[in-house]
């Protein structure tokens, strides 16, 4: 019985490696391609330009906040105390102003970003399908240890969006 058992094992690894011999394998770098792509450059700018108005009103708002606080620091032992208590309570709204249009800033960008990313993959996909059929591939990896040259296509994918990304 242990004997089937192993010449059965030994007949499926000899077909798998005659089959694995005459497999096409690809492996692209979706890091490099993220890197290089024309689109992600572009889409890179486009959302830089869309929150750039929105970065500043909270820079303007941090230097606001950093200087109501130096002059609390400095000034709040001259100050009469109602006058104080009431710079801490701007100081205090304007802080919490800015911590919630910070979290909502932080949330559209990374909606954006995603929805960029998310197109751009889409087109990655649709491009290494194309390379598989058209180059008879029967495997194209996305992610991997390590990737020999030999089967590296990261170049034809950057090629292929560079020609048709326009």
């Amino acid at each position: 019985m242990l004997k089937k058992t192993v010449l059965a094992g030994i007949a499926l690894l000899s077909f798998s490696a005659v089959t694995l011999a005459d497999s096409k394998i690809g492996a692209i770098n979706i890091q490099k391609i993220l890197a290089e792509a024309p689109q992600a450059a572009r889409a890179k700018k486009k959302i830089e330009k869309d929150f750039e108005v929105r970065d500043q009103e909270l820079q303007r708002i941090a230097k606001q906040l950093k200087s109501m606080q130096e002059n609390l620091d400095k000034n709040a032992v001259t100050m009469a105390e109602t006058e104080r208590r009431a710079k801490e309570r701007e100081f205090g709204d304007l802080s919490r102003e800015f911590e919630r249009k910070r979290r909502e800033f932080r949330e559209d960008l990374s909606q954006r970003q995603n929805e960029e990313m998310a197109a751009i993959f889409e087109r990655v996909n649709k491009i290494v399908k194309q390379l598989a059929e058209t180059e008879k591939y029967d495997i194209i990896f996305q992610e991997a240890a390590y990737v020999s040259p030999r089967i590296d296509i990261t170049d034809k994918v950057l090629k292929a969006l560079g020609d048709g990304g326009k």
